[in-house]
């Protein structure tokens, strides 16, 4: 399948170099006229991938903050969850002891 995919492009730039090839031959325009028309569509290109590769750049770290900060929320909801759990457990176990104390106090009578 990327195989075709990487066909199919080829085929596009191959069909736009002959294309930009006989469009120069049968230019109406000076040499210079052309030159300089084709250094302006190609500003153009690079202006809009800088623009595109920019708003990337953009959404990507905002989407690495938005992920980041959630892992934060998430981490200490588990601390402070985990916190509450590890409280009952020692209440729990602090009766445990007491019991047992009483128990080993009333053996040892």
């Amino acid at each position: 399948m990327s195989n075709n995919n990487g066909n199919g492009l080829l085929a596009l730039l191959a069909g736009a170099a002959i294309g930009a090839a006989v469009g120069v031959l049968f230019a109406p325009d000076k040499g210079s006229e052309t030159r300089k028309k084709m250094k302006e569509g190609l500003d153009d290109l690079k202006d809009q991938a800088k623009s595109k590769w920019d708003n990337l750049d953009d959404e990507t770290k905002q989407k690495f903050s938005d992920t980041k900060d959630n892992l934060k929320e998430k981490v200490d909801d588990f601390l402070s969850s985990s916190s509450y759990k590890a409280e009952e457990a020692i209440t729990f176990l602090e009766e445990k002891l007491a019991e047992l104390k009483k128990q080993n106090a009333k053996l040892q009578k």
